[in-house]
């Protein structure tokens, strides 16, 4: 099974590449350079997914905002080479226990359009669309999805 490792925003280097390097494999429509890493990781959990020393993906929690009903998003993202081995599980099962851990109520995941194995895998999981988007510019439109019956239990 693949390991999260996470690292606080004050620490930097090697990770934000990493983390940059796999987002932007499989958001290639939208990709972040370093600065904007380092900045989402001052309001976001963010985490790399290893086998051994193999870089196999990258997620994202955002912290749920609001008051009741608030929503996290977690968000799994591994590199195609590695999918259909169980990583994806792994790292979505870690996002979810962040997520918890930060209070949220409810779960929330965002999948490129053009990435027909992510939304398959986020349906498998009971997500459901709420919104269907395309930022300024983009051709590739994002998906919102929110799981349907997560509690908190």
């Amino acid at each position: 099974m693949a390991e999260a490792h996470g690292h606080t925003p004050a620490t930097c280097g090697p990770f934000t590449c990493e983390w940059r390097d796999v987002h932007n494999r499989v958001v290639p429509t939208a990709p972040l350079p370093a600065d904007e890493v380092r900045e989402r990781r001052t309001r976001n959990r963010l985490f790399v997914a290893r086998v051994g020393d193999v870089l196999v993906g990258c997620s994202t929690v955002r912290p749920p905002v609001g008051g009741e009903g608030a929503a996290a998003t977690v968000i799994a993202r591994i590199l195609p080479e590695y999918r259909k081995r169980g990583y994806g599980a792994g790292l979505y099962g870690h996002g979810l226990r962040v997520a918890r851990e930060l209070g949220a109520v409810a779960i929330e995941t965002v999948v490129l359009g053009s990435n027909t194995e992510g939304l398959g895998f986020a349906v498998r999981r009971g997500f459901v669309e709420v919104e269907t988007y395309l930022l300024p510019g983009d051709t590739v439109p994002f998906i919102d999805l929110r799981l349907a019956g997560w509690t908190t239990d």
